[in-house]
């Protein structure tokens, strides 16, 4: 999973960034529209893992793995100004998804650049300018769409085109009446059909709002599908994530409770994140490795033996499965064994949260 860190300049991403990756990328500069990205790996961290860790004790443990992007380039006014640069519009394409840090905080030392600070105005234009953007590309694809049918390029394929156009007319009166793709109730079949088309406003979104430290959490109306909003104090998250990879388990501890921070925000937006995406973890397990693997919720058993390995999927016979609490309760796969919880699943078994699964195949 690749979701993109974005917002407007001194929205604080980058102190957001940090604190979900423990990193000290340098704040407060203004890139002035220029497009830059940074990158970082984090682990899923995951006490089950841990525990299924401790039971086998392999010669390698694997957690599931997040990538950040801290993306740099965006103003407010670029869809006035020839819309999005094609190096940063490809960048937002190829994303999963958006956390987009929109700033809540007062500060004497990074003033804001309309004067003062309201986070419903900073949502609201950046959401324009992913608007503005979407509706550029809806309105080429129908042109081209609109051209071909008069000229009968589409003869093997009218129908195809006709229902694409029909699909792109919708998404047009949606994105001009300001509302985001992702309000439209797409089959998988159309949403597999629009993927290539890197539209922005259909991926999924976390809204931080991102408060000073003795800010109390606000709240905006802002409900749509596939969107979770949260609040983080940015600068002390960022504190803490820091103190966390130092390794001063003291400090972190006494300035969490100062705080009164119960989660830092790596695991909340982690939570939140799969929340958003509709993901959900199983896991491998042996002398070699214990690996969490992320599938999507509902997924079936022939996707996640494929989330291992394509011949995994290709060459699917069985899948031999137990519940991890199951496991965890009975002590060993032995006594899972013996107990008949440990399943033989086909390739229709949809896959739950935690089940700890192993892939019997034949290529």
């Amino acid at each position: 999973m690749k979701l993109g860190i974005i917002g407007l300049p001194s929205s604080g991403k980058t102190t957001i960034f940090n604190a979900l990756t423990k990193g000290d990328a340098p704040t407060g500069q203004s890139m002035g529209g220029r497009f830059d990205v940074l990158t970082a790996v984090v682990d899923v961290l995951d006490a089950r893992v841990d525990v299924l860790t401790e039971m086998f004790n392999p010669k390698k443990t694997t957690y599931a793995r997040i990538t950040y992007t801290d993306v740099a380039g965006l103003q407010k006014g670029a869809g006035e100004s020839g819309g999005l640069s094609g190096e940063l519009l490809n960048h937002l394409s190829g994303l999963d998804g958006f956390v987009h840090v929109v700033r809540a905080f007062e500060s004497d030392l990074v003033p804001h650049a309309d004067g003062e600070v309201d986070a419903a105005r900073d949502l609201e234009a950046l959401d324009m300018e992913f608007l503005i953007s979407d509706l550029t590309t809806v309105e080429k694809r129908m042109q081209k769409l609109q051209d071909g049918l008069k000229r009968g390029a589409f003869k093997d394929n009218k129908i195809e085109a006709q229902q694409e156009l029909t699909l792109f007319a919708l998404m047009h009166e949606t994105l001009s009446e300001e509302r985001p793709l992702r309000t439209l109730s797409l089959t998988s079949e159309q949403e597999k059909s629009v993927r290539g088309f890197g539209l922005l406003t259909l991926k999924p979104t976390l809204v931080v709002f991102n408060i000073g430290d003795d800010q109390d959490e606000i709240e905006i109306d802002y409900d749509y599908p596939d969107t979770l909003v949260t609040n983080l104090r940015g600068k002390l998250e960022m504190e803490l994530a820091q103190l966390s990879a130092e390794g001063d388990s003291e400090s972190l501890e006494m300035f969490m409770d100062e705080y009164n921070v119960t989660e830092l925000s790596l695991d909340k937006v982690i939570r939140l994140s799969y929340d958003l995406m509709g993901l959900q973890s199983f896991f491998t397990v042996g002398e070699d490795e214990v690996r969490a693997w992320t599938v999507k919720r509902g997924a079936n058993a022939v996707e996640a033996a494929g989330t291992i390995h394509s011949d995994l999927a290709k060459g699917f016979i069985r899948a031999e499965t137990v519940a991890y609490n199951d496991l965890i309760a009975l002590g060993s796969m032995a006594k899972a064994r013996a107990a008949g919880k440990l399943r033989q699943e086909g390739k229709t078994y949809l896959v739950q949260d935690g089940d700890i699964i192993n892939i019997k195949f034949n290529i």
